[in-house]
């Protein structure tokens, strides 16, 4: 069985994969590397000169890190000219910039910037075009767009904001437009600095901007609009519109007479039909269809479409939905599906068959429930798109891809996915794909699957679904007694196979265990550094499944919501009457939640059927209820 399973990559490619080069001597780079950081120029030259191994750059990197000066300037510069746009470029671009400000070498500066995201460099260079003489007006309408954010600039910035300001470029549209960024999702605590920037007049504005920014409730306080101004409505609906997420009624209220006082635009007021419409609609509310209504179709989009068929699945609304949905373009399969399922509830079986027929075609959730409805084997449509051995071979010898392997070879992980992905990035959708086969014949699966996904070659089924940590997985699967097939799939939905990965709630490893869930699974401390190592991700990562599913009283839809929401949070999700599993799962109120679950059993499916098992696993949930 293990030999069928890993054996797709002959299956799938008519060439065979490329000749891995003769082993490099890593420890000659690590010697070189280690030599060069205090190394005087001579023996840094003596060194590089004698290193013959793909990470030579990452040697140079580390010496000119620590040296730069103006005596080697045609080397530092010719360095960052051969490297620009790569990893290595800015930890010595950084360097070299900060030494050339240090030494005041203005003409230096300007020639070895780069745009970038740090503010202060882009000061700088600015401030030293106008010092050596550039066009001033271009200069300082760049300045414009720097001062004109919502947040504080460093102090880099400050004479040049100065010199700005001294040539009459701060205005009051610029100072309300900056006030606007500050209080709508910017640095609040900008305020009051901003506020004395205002005519005497106008100050009440942003005292007001902040009132409004820190209790919304404060919008519905209609006296607070003295002169009903254009910036006093702009204020008022940032509010409301704040409001409605916190006091639904309030909001509502409140908009009722803020329509009345202010003059909006259409688009103004369509972007406050789709807030309210979302909100209204995200929590059930009464008004919810109305205002999904009131909404221009040209704003529709399918977010706010999936909470109108919500609150109509939540009502078994079957004539609401069909009416809603027939006749729109560019429909989610969800919505197809459930577009069908009105169809079917109201006698139309013909026409729910046929869509379900097409619906049934697609490699996902919606697919494989449609071809368990209408009792239709399931089909992976396995179609790889084939790549040339020629255009392997080209990839294989690419500096960038030596460089990604070398440093995964020397567990530099980060800095490998950094030199794969300058590597998939500056490539052609033909050259991602030899990439693809590449990684895959490392192993390096996350990096696989996500290249895929950049040239969506959904079809290349047994690269993006492959059988990862198999052995692994089978010996905790049977000792948990879960199926495989469904451990397997929340680690590709979690993780994608990266055992390194980390999410921002601090879950570690390929099933993503949040250390406290490993602490009380294994019953005692585990260390982050083990969480990182397969085995243990996976040992611990089942056993939680088994506990899971044994709390949900064997139901793996639950115990799946639950792995990524909580137990307890889903506890409170089931229904007190019993409803079908399909619509307890179309109704998860976390879209995160709700996403997960579908992913994950139809990501089951794939693999189940990767196994050579037959049937659909997705059929029972047609016959199945929550609740009750």
């Amino acid at each position: 069985m293990k030999k069928q399973l890993f054996s797709f990559a002959a299956a799938a490619f008519i060439f065979p994969l490329y000749s891995a080069e003769a082993s490099i001597d890593n420890d000659a780079f690590l010697d070189a590397e280690k030599k060069v950081r205090n190394a005087s120029y001579r023996e840094f030259k003596n060194v590089v000169n004698n290193l013959n191994h793909p990470l030579k750059p990452y040697v140079e990197k580390t010496y000119w890190q620590r040296n730069p000066s103006i005596k080697y300037q045609a080397e530092i510069e010719s360095y960052l000219n051969i490297y620009q746009h790569t990893p290595l470029e800015w930890p010595v671009r950084k360097v070299w910039l900060e030494y050339l400000e240090k030494n005041n070498r203005k003409a230096a500066y300007i020639r070895n910037y780069r745009d970038t995201s740090n503010v202060e460099y882009t000061c700088t260079y600015l401030g030293y075009q106008l010092d050596l003489g550039a066009p001033e007006k271009a200069i300082l309408n760049q300045v414009t767009d720097l001062w004109t954010v919502g947040k504080s600039q460093p102090k880099e910035c400050d004479s040049l904001f100065s010199y700005w300001r001294k040539k009459g470029y701060m205005n009051a549209d610029t100072v309300w437009q900056r006030i606007t960024l500050a209080a709508q999702g910017g640095t609040q605590s900008l305020l009051p600095y901003l506020k004395t920037l205002l005519p005497k007049n106008e100050r009440y504005l942003a005292d007001l901007y902040l009132k409004v920014r820190r209790d919304p409730s404060a919008a519905a306080g209609l006296y607070r609009y003295k002169n009903k101004s254009r910036k006093e409505g702009e204020i008022a609906l940032y509010g409301v519109k704040r409001l409605i997420w916190r006091d639904k009624e309030l909001a509502l209220r409140a908009w009722e007479k803020i329509e009345r006082m202010f003059n909006y635009s259409d688009e103004e007021k369509a972007d406050l039909y789709y807030t309210f419409a979302l909100s209204l609609a995200s929590s059930g509310h009464k008004q919810a269809s109305f205002w999904l209504n009131k909404v221009p179709k040209e704003r529709q989009d399918n977010k706010l479409m999936q909470w109108q068929l919500g609150n109509m699945l939540k009502t078994q609304d079957w004539a609401g939905i069909a009416a809603f949905f027939t006749g729109k373009e560019n429909l989610s399969l969800g919505q197809q599906y459930w577009l069908a399922y009105s169809y079917a509830e109201r006698g139309d079986e013909q026409k729910a068959k046929e869509m379900w027929q097409s619906i049934a075609t697609n490699r996902d959730y919606y697919g494989f429930l449609a071809a368990a409805r209408l009792g239709l084997s399931v089909d992976l449509n396995n179609q790889p798109k084939v790549v040339s051995e020629q255009l392997i071979n080209k990839v294989s010898n690419a500096p960038g891809f030596k460089r990604s392997k070398a440093l995964y070879e020397l567990e530099r992980v980060t800095s490998a996915r950094r030199e794969w992905n300058y590597l998939t990035n500056t490539s052609n959708e033909e050259e991602k794909l030899a990439a693809s086969v590449l990684s895959t014949d490392l192993g390096w699966h996350d990096s696989t699957i996500f290249t895929l996904a950049k040239i969506k070659a959904w079809d290349n089924v047994e690269q993006r679904f492959p059988f990862a940590f198999q052995d692994i997985f089978e010996r905790y699967s049977k000792r948990n007694k879960i199926d495989v097939a469904w451990s397997i799939a929340i680690a590709r939905r979690e993780s994608s196979f990266a055992p390194d990965a980390r999410s921002s709630a601090n879950a570690r490893g390929l099933m993503q265990l949040l250390p406290s869930t490993a602490k009380y699974v294994n019953k005692g401390s585990v260390s982050n550094s083990r969480l990182y190592q397969p085995k243990t991700n996976i040992r611990l990562g089942t056993s939680y499944l088994r506990y899971l599913k044994k709390k949900n009283h064997g139901n793996e839809i639950l115990a799946t919501a639950s792995y990524n929401a909580g137990y307890h949070r889903i506890k409170r999700w089931v229904p007190d009457d019993a409803m079908p599993a399909e619509l307890w799962i179309e109704l998860i109120p976390y879209r995160e939640t709700r996403d997960y679950v579908k992913n994950v059993f139809a990501y089951r499916q794939v693999y189940h059927t990767r196994m050579g098992r037959e049937g659909n696993i997705l059929a029972p949930i047609l016959e199945m209820k929550i609740g009750g």
